[in-house]
């Protein structure tokens, strides 16, 4: 039975405390904290982590860890309380971060050349399901409840068609939902039969075997979300923010691009345009996420 979502039930985060380092950053004992997200194979996840954790250490000139969250929220959690200073997340978490604790957006990614993507609705090819009615009282599976193109934006071309109402009322158009806490879960049940149907990312089918990519289409595509970002919690030292920033625009150069493969694949980064996310922001009010 899925979750109805409201911006409490999401987030229970209350303000934001972090201090300032004061002193240059040469003199003090600083570790770069990243969470990361799991979209993917949690395993696949560790080992990037360990070879771009290693490489930015050595551009940034700071000791740099990275973790793997639960989930979106258990992210901006980390993010709030301290435990991370730096979050790879989606536009939907993003902007509710941003309202609950000044998260401070640093990089869009770039996927065919656009900093933006859609949601789409996945199926196995043999279901016999071709449209969006077709899975009515049949069973999905979304990647996260604060993922836009794992849930939101894919469960509103539902809405758009008319079959529901609104998010709270997915339970009563579908057999059971399911969030499975990342794109390759919700996708990787979807393809082995355990649910009808999948809610992710349009490239959330490449994270499937060749085999098992000839045998899934789509049936639904959302319209464009912008791309999911790199945040900084609020108070992070600006020049370890600045340098960490710098950084990361290197892997945009040609002799950097095959170290995009340990942070979820984009194409390559661009400084975040906070005016960007603002259809994100209509849509989590619309939706009751945001005041």
């Amino acid at each position: 039975m899925p979750v109805h979502l409201t911006r409490r039930t999401i987030l229970t985060l209350v303000g934001a405390g972090a201090v300032s380092l004061a002193t240059p950053l040469a003199a003090q004992d600083v570790t770069l904290r990243l969470a990361f997200i799991p979209q993917e194979n949690p395993d696949k996840l560790l080992g990037d982590i360990e070879a771009i954790t290693g490489w930015l250490a050595e551009e940034i000139g700071v000791p740099v860890e990275g973790f793997v969250t639960i989930d979106h929220a258990a992210a901006v959690e980390a993010l709030r309380n301290g435990d991370a200073d730096i979050s790879f997340m989606g536009a939907l978490p993003f902007v509710l971060a941003e309202a609950e604790i000044g998260a401070v957006p640093l990089l869009s990614e770039v996927y065919r050349d656009a900093p933006s993507y859609t949601g789409r609705i996945f199926v196995r090819r043999d279901s016999g399901i071709g449209a969006l009615a077709d899975l009515r009282g049949r069973d999905i599976a979304f990647a996260d409840p604060i993922s836009e193109s794992g849930y939101l934006y894919p469960l509103a071309e539902f809405v758009e068609a008319g079959l529901i109402e609104d998010p709270g009322q997915a339970e009563a158009f579908f057999g059971r939902v399911f969030f499975a806490g990342g794109y390759q879960q919700a996708m990787q049940a979807m393809a082995e039969g355990l649910v009808d149907a999948a809610g992710a990312s349009q490239y959330a089918d490449l994270l499937l075997t060749a085999e098992q990519q000839a045998e899934v289409t789509w049936i639904g595509e959302s319209e464009p979300i912008p791309s999911h970002l790199v945040i900084a919690r609020v108070g992070l030292d600006a020049a370890l923010q600045e340098r960490f920033t710098d950084a990361m625009m290197q892997l945009n150069k040609p002799e950097n691009l095959d170290k995009l493969r340990y942070l979820y694949g984009p194409d390559g980064y661009v400084r975040a345009d906070p005016a960007a996310y603002d259809g994100v922001r209509d849509m989590a009010r619309r939706y009751g996420l945001l005041q």
